[in-house]
């Protein structure tokens, strides 16, 4: 864990959230990571945290879905949108008010989401690379490299290796430790299990009911009216949702700001933590968009 960061457990709602937190007094930033195996708030913003936390308390807390050291036994019937549930009950408990939020992936659907149900309660939204917005949005998402790497993960430190490889493009930044530490979180004790069950929510949320799509996954009719500044960054060189999507989302989202990030990848945030940082820290203080 970086210089600066604290690990922190919380009952929010129901759930036993673990999080990351750095800062004192600045206003709450939260960050919703993405959906892959392994993923958290550390792995994919622990990063991040330090650079922001002079200016902002930063958030980044563990999804439910059997993510990072959240209870891996909690029941998500409907999958993606029951992380939207267990955000509204974090920031309620921590009595949060004002927020800066932020989503890479999956994690940004999650955002966009939470602010489409409680506007009252955010200030500006930041996405990073998600294809689940565009899916949401009527966009077929493309078969990648990365899709494939994410369906093959068999628990293994190599699979989750490969995985890493093709949503970070700058090899380097994929350490044993980092290898480690995902692959740890996601073959904890009932963490593979609670995944595969995640994943059916989701997917009968996202595809299976025609009742459920409509109401809890589609945002063609929400996110393109939604009243506040947002800005999406999508790396040039990602291997899992294709920057072609994201440029095909830009027609769809006018009142959205869209940068495409030379040499990053799926994750941005990990490949040039100091440009993303500098990015966010610009646009959460600019007036208006």
């Amino acid at each position: 864990m970086e210089a600066g960061v604290r690990s922190r457990f919380v009952m929010a709602g129901r759930v036993k959230t673990h999080y990351i937190e750095a800062g004192q007094d600045g206003p709450p930033l939260i960050f919703c990571h993405g959906g892959g195996a392994g993923a958290s708030g550390d792995a994919g913003f622990g990063r991040m945290a330090p650079l922001l936390a002079p200016k902002f308390t930063v958030y980044a807390l563990d999804s439910v879905g059997g993510y990072g050291e959240t209870d891996a036994t909690f029941p998500t019937p409907e999958g993606i949108q029951d992380r939207v549930t267990q955000l509204e009950w974090f920031v309620d408990t921590l009595c949060l008010d004002g927020l800066y939020l932020t989503g890479n992936s999956q994690g940004a659907w999650v955002a966009a989401k939470y602010a489409i149900q409680h506007p009252e309660k955010v200030k500006k939204l930041f996405f990073i690379a998600s294809g689940t917005i565009g899916v949401a949005m009527g966009i077929n998402m493309p078969e990648t490299e990365g899709m494939r790497a994410l369906r093959a993960y068999d628990g293994t430190p190599q699979a989750m290796r490969r995985l890493l490889d093709n949503i970070i493009y700058d090899h380097s930044k994929i350490t044993d430790q980092l290898v480690e530490v995902r692959n740890k979180a996601a073959t904890r004790p009932g963490a593979r299990e609670t995944a595969r069950l995640f994943q059916e929510g989701t997917m009968r949320v996202m595809r299976d009911d025609p009742v459920l799509r409509p109401m809890k996954f589609e945002m063609t009719w929400t996110l393109p009216h939604l009243n506040l500044p947002i800005k999406c960054i999508w790396g040039e060189e990602d291997k899992f949702a294709d920057p072609q999507m994201g440029r095909e989302l830009q027609k769809l989202l006018p009142n959205v700001v869209f940068e495409f990030i030379p040499k990053a990848g799926h994750q941005a945030q990990t490949d040039q933590p100091e440009t993303v940082a500098r990015l966010m820290t610009e646009f959460w203080e600019s007036d208006g968009r």
